[in-house]
């Protein structure tokens, strides 16, 4: 299905599924809805199940939106409870549309939960979710919810709220990832089994012997806990600084206190050194992390408190930070913790929803269906994968969801059959109807005045793109207008060079002395001979990395045109 008709189905008022490969442009389309809706005054929640993945999409975990918090079954009761807060009943009278991002880690209970409490607050109890238009949008592809040993897996799928709201699936096959398509071929051959010996070929390529040296500030991917804490003890104890320990706190029933542990990432005894590299594990827009957010300890205050400098240079001291269970405005449990753990290592598990420029990944020992396909479409590009372990078993998909995947295009195709039915007229139509239904207004909200647009009868894609930036705008505005990747736009400006243009981009590139620090480092790498756009950029970002300087690869890219 193309993003067009998705988007067409989204604006009829239907409850979707809204899925698809690595750059089919889910997130797209969902910005592209969220828009549609502000535009015409209808309240959406936008959520996601994750912290990460929801601030990728400006919402918040649906846990906490919903009310529902860190449980997955709730009493008649708690519900009655719910209902008592004030802004709960607020938040569910005004929501028209709900949007939850990354279903793949949601639970078919929790799904079934948030469906009673739609209908209770809402009052509508025979609808599901109480008439609210729902979007779910994810990848089954990606790892299960997290399940207690020996309990079956329970998806969103299996849920009786997904037979009863019967979504209309909207499974994007259009490809929006230009800027590698080497690797997305990858990934979609893992995703339909079908994996030929090129492309292990091309993996196998990628695979380095490790050395902690040659990848330092690179994240490194295990499959094991034993093998994470292995690599961050021995980082931690190569540190020749003082200890500074912090003990997780909590108060409460235990029973509490333990589930809240299970939930949180941070360890119960957190021990820290200056240099020690580190990823927050809880969102706080106002400090200005979120949870994932990688950096290193640089200091300690005089109350010994942890100074941490992020990778794009801000500086944060960190406060202890609370998670709690919260009963009809009273704390029954908390616990209380630095928002840290040791970030030289991480599970595949704990990397979902993340996207890194580059990541050191073991697949040796790969023991989970789609525990390789998580692994890899965590990194943006082919060039920033580093295998320093690798088995062709990582690769399998489980049976079952190969066999629904190619349900779910079926599906897919019937629906995109149906909407091309309907003209232009009728859909207006139909659309206007919603937007009525749900209290908005047919006339949309008047915006900014749009840019000149470039005459692209007579330009070259990476023509139009070069035009656009020159006239003043940044990428970033120029992959939303031209509705490709940040990374596709680089590219054009990257092909405008090598055809031997100087390009007029002083307004994007960075600071004046990291534009000097990059072009030394490209001088030195080239002083051979070699052409830079031959050089790798994982090897000068490496470069860079060993004369003590890290800076995101896109940075490099626009330097290294203008070099």
């Amino acid at each position: 299905m193309t993003q067009d008709n998705a988007l067409a189905i989204m604006k009829m008022g239907k409850s979707i599924y809204l899925t698809g490969g690595a750059g089919s442009g889910k997130t797209y389309v969902l910005n592209a809805f969220i828009k549609y809706l502000n535009e015409h005054d209808i309240d959406v929640a936008i959520t996601a199940s994750t912290g990460i993945a929801a601030t990728h999409i400006g919402g918040m975990t649906i846990h906490a939106w919903s009310g529902i918090g860190i449980r997955d079954n709730v009493t008649d009761w708690d519900i009655e409870l719910m209902e008592e807060k004030k802004y709960l009943w607020d938040r569910y009278d005004k929501v028209k549309v709900l949007i939850i991002d990354e279903i793949s880690m949601l639970s078919g209970t929790f799904l079934d939960t948030l469906d009673r409490i739609c209908r209770a607050f809402k009052r509508k109890p025979g609808i599901p979710f109480g008439g609210i238009q729902v979007i779910l949008c994810g990848d089954l592809f990606q790892l299960p919810p997290v399940t207690k040993k020996g309990e079956a897996v329970s998806m969103v799928i299996d849920s009786k709220v997904w037979k009863t709201m019967n979504p209309i699936i909207c499974y994007l096959s259009e490809q929006h990832r230009q800027d590698d398509e080497i690797f997305t071929d990858i990934l979609n051959a893992i995703r339909q089994n079908n994996v030929q010996d090129y492309h292990l070929e091309t993996l196998e390529e990628r695979i380095r012997e490790y050395s902690e040296d040659d990848f330092q500030n690179v994240t490194k991917l295990f499959t094991h806990n034993a093998d994470v804490d292995t690599i961050n003890n021995q980082q931690l104890a190569g540190i020749d600084e003082e200890e500074f320990v912090f003990y997780m706190e909590s108060k409460g029933k235990e029973n509490l206190i333990e589930t809240l542990k299970k939930s949180c990432l941070a360890p119960e005894t957190l021990i820290l050194k200056l240099g020690a590299e580190v990823m927050f594990v809880k969102n706080s827009f106002d400090q200005g992390y979120v949870n994932g957010t990688r950096g290193t300890v640089i200091d300690f205050t005089v109350s010994n408190q942890p100074v941490v400098k992020l990778l794009n240079g801000k500086e944060i001291t960190v406060d202890p930070e609370t998670w709690a269970i919260d009963d009809h405005g009273k704390i029954i449990a908390s616990i209380t913790q630095m928002p840290l753990r040791h970030a030289w290592a991480i599970t595949v598990h704990k990397s979902q929803g993340m996207s890194l420029d580059a990541a050191v990944i073991d697949l040796s020992r790969a023991f989970a269906f789609g525990m390789g396909y998580v692994a890899l479409s965590r990194v943006r590009t082919l060039a920033g994968l580093h295998l320093v372990g690798f088995s062709q078993s990582a690769l399998v998909i489980d049976p079952r969801i190969l066999k629904m995947d190619q349900q779910l295009q079926n599906l897919s195709d019937r629906a995109e059959v149906r909407i091309g039915d309907f003209s232009k007229s009728e859909l207006q139509d139909i659309y206007n109807a919603f937007i009525l239904q749900s209290g908005g207004t047919i006339e949309a909200k008047k915006g900014k005045k749009k840019s000149k647009q470039v005459n692209s009868s007579k330009s070259k894609t990476h023509e139009i793109s070069y035009e656009l930036v020159a006239s003043g705008k940044t990428v970033a505005e120029t992959a939303k207008e031209r509705e490709m990747t940040v990374g596709t736009i680089l590219s054009h400006l990257e092909k405008m060079r090598q055809l031997g243009n100087d390009l007029e981009i002083s307004h994007i590139l960075p600071d004046e002395k990291d534009v000097e620090i990059i072009t030394a480092a490209l001088h030195e790498m080239t002083n051979t001979g070699t052409d830079v756009f031959d050089l790798k950029l994982v090897d000068i970002k490496n470069y860079l990395n060993s004369i003590g300087y890290d800076y995101h690869f896109d940075t490099i890219r626009l330097v290294r045109c203008v070099f």
